[in-house]
């Protein structure tokens, strides 16, 4: 029994005061993955979330899709999905939950965090203070659990604010603006004459199901009653549910921070006013036995503060694909801008503007240029109103986090601020160490010097030599324009038989294409233009082109629409080759081609975007001279995906036993073998409701064994889904070399392997 008398003194709650080396304040994609990160190189990591769950918007809590370059599969960003630790929740999330139940999700990350032994977390705790050292320099922040009734007082050399709303580095002090800057500040010609406080609202969700008897609904008081107040509610389907309703948007009006629960309230009304509208209008049929299953009660934020960092984003950073010395990561998501009155607007839910392909991310947009040390991370970077529409989707920031979480790294280990990283010249080690881990920072390789596979020799049991696409396919009818991309060589000019059918007897063109730029996937030069006549029927047709690329780069074999021909298509898969198709997404608004408005510095270009699987499948096709774009000389390159080439070893699909041998004059001390392989970078693997089509992706070598060169078994997975595989031995071994055997990812998709890193 506990018995307490009287006090006149006012109780205090429990205080526990805990001392780390990071503390991020913020579960959410970004806090998680800049935390992970952190946290497997040694550094001892605190993780605050206010919620009682892990991932913010992309929470069971919230349940918005993850996303980021990929976009939904409709832009030219090829192969751009983020790497690192956020490809490994989505992979990891494929495989056990790729019909994208949003709880589900939930327990992937916090397995992830708690598999970490190096980070504690704190769920259900909001910090609300700080204490600084000095007007620069933060020493702890404050936080309580109403849960637990416990008040924490947490101490650290470096902070993060990864809370959405910024509450560290507001209550630092920091700079931070909110709403758009004038178009003359940074010269963004999208960006308006004169500033306003208007941003992107929040929106809230809901989720419905069938039952097996009939289910009355009677609406609250507080729903809409009339539907029309929102311009776009015929565009409402009865078995749309989820983030498909985000569009149900609001607050961009009011204090995005301060009026969250205003516009919780206001959202509240939406949802059910529509719920009453598909169950009790008559509009739909086969709506009686539906119900509710789930509304959200938090709403999902978009924008509020942003804060100044050492670099702040802009609109041409984006559209014009500028290079940084400090990049440490890659957006691709277009500048999605949204209408202050949100579901209640006339105008369209969103205004996407895309870049012809991904652009880099600076280091410097992710320090206060105010606090020594203090890290931002998620949607608070530093980036104009204009930019931010592209930074703040969760993918991107888990991303960039992950710069965040080795940066603080390095700090710790040597001793220095967040923005001395720069000043004494540590970035391009920041660079590499992200790069080890699968970053893949835009034209930025592994450093050859990091990588005992430097100093090797490489054989391999077969390299693929692509002279026939197989046609083992069905027809694809060319209602819309399709295209092959092939890694081509420079000024080669090659010959291309395909099979057509024809209807009726027509012309078929039949283009060369490729990009501006060497990196992007944008095929707005057309280099050579083909006509040819078909009868009606199946035939051959030879295509000789004579000129080739200018440069080793991405071509576009590309067959323009013609609703009378059909296309035979190939069931075989090959890393670094894709089929591209000139069609619609009006989910990132892809009408085939971006039109923008004159003088908003966007530029205009055509969307040759994939299909998702089992569909998009590889035209069938003979080549001549075969491409040879697939040898082991990719093998420590430093990149680990396609980008400008294939990048990839790929075995020949009729070894049975594809094997790759490095071999060194003299032995090494190998204490780590890593492999990293291919788990199509191209498909977005939206983290919730979406599903996908398969658990693994077909590329993935799913069987392998490492042994030495006396044939000793080394390392043996089977089953394998993941990108990166490490092999790390009980102790450092000596070896003169190693073998990697492997299986074949299955029949029509052979073994490839983009690099193996040794240390």
């Amino acid at each position: 029994m506990i018995a307490k008398t009287f006090d006149k003194e006012k109780r205090s709650s429990k205080i526990v005061e805990l001392v780390y080396d990071f503390a991020i304040t913020g579960g959410g994609t970004a806090g998680v993955c800049a935390a992970i990160t952190a946290a497997r190189k040694g550094t001892k990591v605190v993780l605050i979330q206010d919620r009682p769950v892990l991932g913010g918007n992309a929470s069971s809590e919230v349940r918005l899709w993850i996303l980021g370059a990929t976009s939904h599969l409709g832009n030219n960003n090829r192969w751009s999905r983020e790497g690192g630790v956020i490809d490994e929740i989505l992979v990891e999330n494929l495989n056990r939950n790729k019909e994208g139940n949003a709880v589900i999700f939930d327990t992937i990350l916090l397995e992830k965090v708690l598999n970490e032994q190096n980070i504690t977390l704190l769920l259900n705790t909001s910090v609300y203070d700080v204490e600084k050292y000095s007007d620069t320099k933060i020493e702890s922040i404050k936080a309580f659990n109403a849960q637990n009734s416990t008040e924490y007082i947490v101490k650290a050399p470096l902070f993060c604010d990864a809370s959405g709303d910024g509450i560290v580095a507001f209550k630092a002090g920091a700079s931070f603006r909110m709403g758009a800057e004038p178009k003359e500040e940074f010269g963004e010609l999208f960006a308006p004459e004169k500033s306003y406080g208007e941003l992107l609202g929040h929106s809230m969700y809901f989720y419905s199901k069938n039952t097996d008897k009939p289910v009355k609904f009677k609406a609250p008081n507080f729903a809409l009653k009339d539907i029309t107040q929102i311009p776009r509610y015929k565009a409402i389907g009865k078995d749309d549910k989820g983030c498909r309703f985000w569009w149900f948007e609001y607050g961009g009006r009011h204090d995005t921070i301060h009026d969250t629960e205003e516009i919780k309230y206001e959202l509240w009304k939406v949802i059910y006013g529509v719920w009453d509208y598909i169950k009790n209008s008559g509009a739909f049929e086969g709506v009686e036995n539906m119900t509710l299953e789930w509304v959200g009660t938090i709403p999902g934020k978009r924008e509020s503060r942003r804060f100044e960092g050492l670099y702040m984003m802009k609109q041409q950073d984006v559209i014009n694909q500028q290079e940084f010395d400090d990049a440490i990561a890659h957006g691709g998501w277009a500048i999605d801008l949204h209408p202050a009155d949100g579901v209640y607007s006339e105008l369209s839910g969103c205004t996407q503007w895309h870049s012809k392909g991904i652009y880099q991310i600076p280091y410097r947009s992710f320090v206060s240029k105010d606090i020594d040390n203090l890290f931002l991370a998620g949607r608070i970077i530093s980036a104009t109103h204009v930019a931010f529409g592209s930074t703040r989707v969760m993918a991107t920031t888990a991303f960039c986090a992950q710069a965040v979480g080795m940066a603080a790294v390095l700090c710790n280990k040597l001793g220095v601020k967040p923005a001395e990283i720069l000043s004494e010249g540590h970035i391009k080690t920041l660079q590499n160490e992200l790069n080890l881990t699968g970053q893949s920072i835009p034209k930025v390789p592994i450093k050859p010097s990091s990588n005992l596979i430097s100093e090797a020799s490489i054989t391999t049991s077969s390299t693929l030599q692509l002279s026939k696409v197989p046609f083992n396919g069905d027809w694809f009818p060319l209602n819309i324009s399709a295209a092959q991309m092939l890694p081509l060589v420079a000024n080669q000019n090659y010959t291309i038989e395909v099979l057509v059918k024809a209807t009726e007897e027509t012309t078929l063109e039949i283009q060369l294409r490729t990009s501006e730029k060497t990196e992007n996937y944008t095929p707005e030069l057309i280099l050579e233009t083909q006509t040819f006549n078909l009868k009606k029927g199946e035939q051959n047709i030879t295509i000789s082109f004579s000129n080739g690329v200018p440069q080793q780069q991405y071509g576009f074999v590309t067959f323009l629409l013609n609703t009378a021909v059909q296309l035979k298509t190939s069931h075989t898969r090959y890393t670094g080759v894709l089929s591209v198709f000139n069609g619609v997404n009006k989910a990132v608004s892809n009408n085939g081609k971006q039109t923008p408005p004159a003088n908003i510095g966007v530029d205009e270009f055509e969307f040759w975007t994939p299909h998702r699987r089992p569909e998009g499948k590889n035209i069938a096709m003979t080549i001549a001279p075969a491409i040879e774009a697939f040898n082991v000389s990719n093998i420590g390159n430093g990149y680990v995906r396609p980008y400008e080439k294939v990048n990839a070893w790929v075995a020949d699909l009729n070894d049975e036993k594809p094997t790759i041998k490095v071999e060194w004059k003299e032995a090494k001390t190998i204490s780590e073998i890593k492999l990293f392989l291919d788990p199509d970078y191209d498909h977005p693997m939206e983290s919730t409701l979406m599903g996908h089509p398969e658990e693994v992706v077909p590329f993935c070598i799913r069987n392998y064994v490492i042994k030495d060169l006396a044939g000793e078994v080394l390392h043996k997975v089977e089953g394998n889904y993941q990108t990166i595989n490490v092999f790390v031995p009980e102790k450092p071994l000596s070896l003169k070399g190693f073998v990697v055997e492997a299986e074949h990812p299955s029949e029509d998709v052979p073994a490839s392997i983009f690099e193996i890193l040794c240390q």
